[in-house]
């Protein structure tokens, strides 16, 4: 199994990535720590293989205590879980041994491929027979490249749009989402019912006091 030393400041969300990395076989959680001191304390008491490592920490950053714990001899890998976009931040990280980055929010299946991707990475064993054999080695922790989009849409509207949807949990129709995001109505509808066709939204007629019912749209969120 590998052990698991989860670092969130926030209890709720420390709980849910406790049980999102339960859910995934081979993994166990072996600590949960709420701050930089927590982590170090339980490093201290405990034999970990991977942190999952929220960057902003009450008393330091994520990569401050991953410096420090560099520099006490500790060499557990790390999955950043962070809303931190910076990519010199990213590249610092990597320096100091993160091997994989989860944006704040995801889903299980998001984490659960990352951690798969890195199980599969810490397999490897042994000597590699070639350049193509160190390569595969290499790529089981890099994501997938993300399918194409349908022609006309864009990813930072789509991403607009799909945090639109996901922050209303009453739901959203294509006009008031056009309003929010200064977009057609026309516009707003295309890139739901996109989300609809991936398996991400699901639709149902509104019905108002007057006229044709419009549709409205609403979040699937992962449950498997």
């Amino acid at each position: 199994m590998i052990q698991v030393l989860v670092v969130e400041d926030d209890p709720v969300a420390a709980d849910a990535h406790r049980l999102y990395v339960g859910r995934v076989p081979g993994f166990t959680v072996a600590a949960v720590a709420h701050s930089r001191a927590e982590a170090v304390r339980a490093l201290d008491r405990t034999q970990v293989d991977l942190l999952l490592l929220d960057l902003y920490l009450p008393d330091g950053h994520g990569l401050q205590l991953l410096r420090s714990l560099r520099a006490a001899g500790h060499t557990a890998d790390v999955i950043a879980v962070t809303s931190a976009r910076d990519l010199a931040v990213v590249r610092e990280g990597v320096s100091l041994g993160v091997v994989q980055y989860v944006l704040k929010p995801f889903t299980f299946a998001t984490l659960r491929d990352r951690l798969m991707r890195y199980a599969e990475f810490r397999a490897a064993a042994g000597e590699a027979s070639g350049q193509d054999e160190v390569d595969r080695a290499l790529g089981a922790l890099r994501a997938p490249q993300p399918s194409r989009l349908p022609k006309g849409l864009s990813g930072p509207t789509l991403e607009a749009v799909t945090r639109a949807l996901r922050t209303s949990p009453d739901g959203v129709t294509a006009a008031a989402t056009g309003v929010e995001l200064g977009i057609s109505r026309i516009t707003a509808r295309r890139y739901l019912e996109h989300l609809v066709t991936v398996g991400r939204a699901v639709r149902s007629p509104q019905y108002g006091q007057i006229g044709r019912p419009e549709l409205h749209y609403r979040w699937v969120a992962e449950t498997r």
